[in-house]
């Protein structure tokens, strides 16, 4: 069964951090010890507190990990948009478009228009498909748009998966 892009990233940060807290940590730990009395060493005192911040980021790192792998990507809508999907939208305010990319909170970046689920134009954009007009509440107001181009998920992966469609 396919899996959610954004679970690999997240594997891979996570070997990173229990690399670091493992092998790297360990050795500063033993290199500030050496430094003589513990209870007012810096270097001790900093090295300790990065060292719980990981083991606690781990453990939060492998429980979302845990709850993604369930996300079972064939619920995943194959014509309407949905969690992954990319939507070209035209404010048909100003008549300007915008593209935008679906996704779970980790990968949300206003500066890239990576918008999450629950966001409120995500939650207007939920089952929609191309040619469906949606009315968003912004803090500019309410704003109207069309759906002019969709791309779901499953093309995606198709595509990066070298099988087109």
């Amino acid at each position: 069964m396919a899996e959610l892009p954004v679970i690999k990233r997240l594997r891979k940060e996570l070997d990173g951090m229990k690399h670091e807290l493992t092998v790297e940590l360990p050795k500063e730990l033993e290199r500030a010890r050496a430094h003589g009395d513990l209870s007012e060493n810096a270097e001790w005192a900093m090295a300790k507190q990065r060292q719980e911040f990981l083991r606690a980021r781990v453990n939060n790192m492998e429980a979302r990990i845990a709850e993604l792998t369930t996300i079972n990507l064939d619920s995943i809508p194959r014509d309407t948009v949905g969690l992954g999907s990319r939507v070209k939208l035209e404010d048909l305010d100003d008549g300007g478009t915008t593209e935008y990319e679906i996704v779970v909170p980790e990968e949300v970046d206003g500066a890239q228009n990576k918008i999450s689920l629950s966001s409120p134009l995500g939650r207007a954009l939920i089952g929609k498909t191309e040619d469906d007009d949606i009315e968003v509440a912004t803090p500019k107001g309410r704003r109207s748009y069309l759906v002019k181009k969709l791309v779901t998920i499953h093309k995606l992966l198709a595509q990066e998966n070298g099988s087109g469609s």
